[in-house]
């Protein structure tokens, strides 16, 4: 009996693929997500010195509408439910959590560190986000991780103001 044949994916030079794993990080072996993420925080060195934070809100929101268009098509191509290899998701997700913290070195490590937290632990209503179907289930869950993460990190920022 023959095995059913392997879902194929977009080669990388695809304008869809290109965006879905931001420029092939996604294809990068152990935690492609993290990376992503990481990524995330050195580029934001740069968009909050371009604008702040609405900088970085603008580029988050970008990613996000981006991340929809080129997942759906990738998601297409592949006909998998959440392939590792998209991180695009990540990269919105995390420039979310730095639009609402103060930019520095502490804000960007705490904000880093929860974001990841919760995109791994996935409080409600995170996993129920992730079911959902196609593009808007892969990128939804890192948005509200985003959330979380940003609002556990001004509250941190906050004690650490006050124990300081």
């Amino acid at each position: 009996m023959n095995a059913p044949p392997r879902p194929t994916r977009p080669r990388l030079w695809h304008p869809a693929a290109l965006v879905a794993t931001v420029g092939g990080v996604g294809y990068l072996p152990k935690a492609p997500g993290t990376w992503a993420s990481a990524g995330a925080v050195i580029l934001a060195i740069g968009l909050d010195q371009a604008g702040g934070w609405l900088a970085i809100a603008i580029a988050a929101a970008a990613a996000t509408v981006l991340g929809l268009i080129a997942v759906h098509v990738y998601l297409r191509q592949s006909a998998l439910a959440d392939p590792p290899e998209i991180v695009i998701d990540e990269l919105a997700g995390q420039w979310l959590t730095l639009a609402f913290l103060p930019f520095g070195v502490v804000g960007c490590v705490l904000g880093f560190l929860a974001f990841r937290i919760f995109d791994i632990v996935k409080p409600w209503p995170i996993p129920w986000l992730e079911r959902q179907s196609g593009a808007w289930g892969v990128v939804l869950d890192d948005l509200m991780a985003g959330l979380y993460a940003a609002a556990s990190a001004t509250v941190a920022l906050a004690v650490i103001d006050a124990l300081v």
